[in-house]
């Protein structure tokens, strides 16, 4: 499968290691970026082709990567449109704001898209990706959009692209919420008398091993929690602060309002 990536960030380098070598040969990859020295360091690792700006070896690839910064996207969709002329690329985007039908429009009404929300955990295999194809999208391109997120971590599909802005607050968003949490708990324990890297030990595996703790367990999540938690105990001390201080119903709204700024980006870039 030849695969060309428009943008070469982090996300994209993510996918590139996953892919090169197992999906596609690193000599069946092309990327495109300005930044000639990232350039240099896809090419050093991963052996793939690169460019500087949209080429024909863009036009030849059978999916087309877009991850480029949301603000982006209209531009590089004008120099993209050109290349598709008599091909029939898979086209897979994973900024977050535009929604298909704007980019469908800026590529001259074509809907071989997939519109794809990835997080960062994609960068060590453990991300996990919501997407949802249009209806231009073939049985055989939907399984290759597939095999390329899910070289980096799970995927989801989704019926209705207006979910997307949900699995944007949800996951999308979500890392920041747990480092948000980690940092906090790790600040307690420094007050409390820990050193910064007694804490930070302390809170990374107690995060990391519930988090697996909770994937292997056939339990619904609130049974593990009622399982720690003793009344009248040290545990039930903390959920009680949190309850009274409203947390619960603060980290909700605050997952909502991100999936309001999602569908206000959509508008604002669909312009």
């Amino acid at each position: 499968m030849k695969i060309a990536f428009i943008g070469g960030g982090n996300m994209a380098s993510a996918l590139i290691a996953g892919l090169a070598g197992t999906l596609a040969a690193g000599a069946d990859i092309h990327v495109v970026d300005p930044n000639a020295e990232a350039l240099a360091r896809l090419h050093s690792q991963y052996g793939v082709s690169t460019a500087q700006a949209i080429d024909a070896a863009v036009g030849a690839a059978e999916v087309i990567v877009l991850s480029v910064k949301p603000q982006q996207m209209r531009e590089v969709a004008a120099a993209l449109l050109p290349q598709l002329a008599g091909a029939q690329p898979l086209i897979v985007s994973i900024a977050a704001g535009i929604r298909g039908a704007d980019l469908a429009r800026w590529l001259g009404g074509y809907r071989a898209i997939v519109r794809s929300m990835p997080n960062t955990p994609a960068l060590i295999g453990m991300g996990i990706t919501g997407m949802v194809a249009m209806d231009g999208v073939s049985a055989q391109q939907k399984a290759a959009a597939d095999g390329i997120l899910k070289a980096v971590g799970q995927t989801v599909w989704l019926d209705d692209e207006a979910l997307i802005d949900p699995v944007t607050a949800v996951s999308g968003s979500g890392p920041a919420y747990v480092f948000y949490f980690i940092e906090a708990m790790q600040q307690a324990a420094v007050e409390m008398g820990l050193s910064e890297e007694q804490g930070k030990q302390l809170a990374l595996a107690t995060f990391a091993g519930a988090a697996q703790l909770a994937l292997n367990s056939a339990d619904p999540v609130p049974l593990l929690r009622e399982r720690v938690t003793s009344k009248g105990g040290t545990t039930y001390a903390a959920l009680t602060s949190m309850e009274h201080s409203g947390v619960k119903d603060k980290i909700i709204a605050a997952v909502k309002a991100a999936a309001a700024r999602g569908r206000e980006l959509g508008d604002e870039l669909g312009k």
